[in-house]
């Protein structure tokens, strides 16, 4: 079965879906490997290197794809690269089912049996095939960077002959996967960390890290499989009221509360943010999102009065060696997870198989993907 990695078209996407490296272990598992040339460019991964791993390298995209078994991508594909993907075939990549409607039809009216990495089951035994975790992970250790570089002070404690300077204080509001990387990250550059999360269990984890947990008199949040669940906009409102004194006195916020498919909770608003110091540094990875900053505007950073909101973009792709690196690990795993004897053995019985299917045959087979659709209209 061959399997086909285009090169990425959504702006500013530098990842790559499949490395060379990982590309070694899907050949010795009997599939073909073909990748589009420049693929892994921006990732500093040249067409020679692939070569050198047995992966053929395919100028045209559109000889790459015909006859491919299985495509692999980081972003969903746009309209005219669904029209490429074969009848019948197996697509695997990120999809946003709730904001990316359209193209989940098409892929549906297409024939395509296509596969989310946002509806991975939280599972232990499909963890090696998380790629939001592995992306998060990236986006927490990048947005401490991305904070120090603009906060006009040392993040740790400075004795000179000058005088003390006192160290910076970073509060990290959410402690999944990106929060612990934010915690870590801030710590070791030697920042006073406070963290907030709305699961009392992650507070073990956050002292673990050298971090003060700040518990308000809230009730747990906390889901299935130990993530937080969805928060009503009343307990939402309570949080907002008591978080407001600890983020007044933070020289950096970094938040990282998302909802995958869903609109990001609002955590931080503007009377907080205007409540701050001017050269204070808000950081909000759930930016893509709707942001979890009131006044964050996706893409852009924003001031006010001296208080700076970042609300970048795709900050996994700002590291796109290791992110893609991390990546073709998650979406090889995913592929061989449904590959049988070298090509596609498809049980749906199966609770990743059948978790993480949007669209199969014809019609849109994931009850999470309907729900997801029907709420963005």
């Amino acid at each position: 079965m061959k399997v086909a990695i285009p090169k990425e078209t959504a702006a500013g996407e530098r990842r790559v879906a499949l490395v060379p490296d990982t590309a070694t272990k899907l050949i010795a598992a009997g599939l073909q490997v073909s990748v589009q040339a420049g693929a892994g460019a921006s990732a500093y991964l040249a067409d020679s290197v692939y070569q050198a791993a047995g992966v053929t390298v395919e100028a045209d995209e559109s000889a790459l794809m015909k006859d491919a078994g299985a495509v692999l991508k980081v972003q969903p594909p746009d309209q005219s690269e669904v029209r490429l993907l074969p009848r019948g075939s197996v697509l695997v990549s990120f999809l946003q089912p709730a904001t990316d409607a359209g193209i989940v039809r098409a892929l549906a009216a297409q024939g395509v049996t296509a596969f989310s990495l946002e509806l991975v089951p939280r599972i232990s035994r499909a963890q090696s095939m998380d790629a939001l975790s592995s992306q998060a992970s990236a986006s927490g250790y990048k947005a401490v960077l991305m904070a120090a570089e603009q906060l006009g002070k040392f993040f740790p404690m400075m004795m000179t002959a000058a005088g003390t300077v006192a160290p910076a204080r970073v509060l990290v509001m959410g402690a999944g996967v990106a929060g612990l990387q934010a915690i870590a990250t801030a710590r070791r550059l030697g920042a006073v960390v406070s963290a907030y999360d709305v699961r009392p269990a992650v507070k073990e984890e956050v002292h673990s890290l050298g971090a003060t947990f700040i518990e308000l008199p809230l009730e747990s949040q906390e889901g299935e499989g130990g993530y937080a669940r969805e928060q009503s906009e009343e307990f939402l409102r309570k949080q907002r009221e008591l978080i407001g004194e600890h983020i007044a006195k933070s020289d950096v916020v970094i938040t990282t509360a998302a909802v995958p498919g869903r609109r990001a909770p609002l955590l931080v608003t503007a009377d907080m943010v205007k409540g701050m110091r001017p050269g204070s540094i808000i950081v909000d990875l759930a930016a893509e999102s709707g942001g979890n900053v009131e006044l964050t505007k996706a893409g852009s950073d924003v001031d006010v009065n001296g208080v700076m909101i970042m609300g970048r973009r795709n900050v996994p792709s700002t590291m796109p060696l290791h992110t893609s690196q991390l990546y073709a690990r998650n979406v090889a795993n995913l592929l061989l997870h449904l590959v049988k004897d070298g090509a596609i053995n498809l049980d749906f019985q199966d609770e990743i198989t059948k978790g993480a299917c949007v669209t199969h045959a014809g019609e849109i087979v994931s009850e999470r993907a309907k729900q997801l659709l029907a709420a963005a209209g």
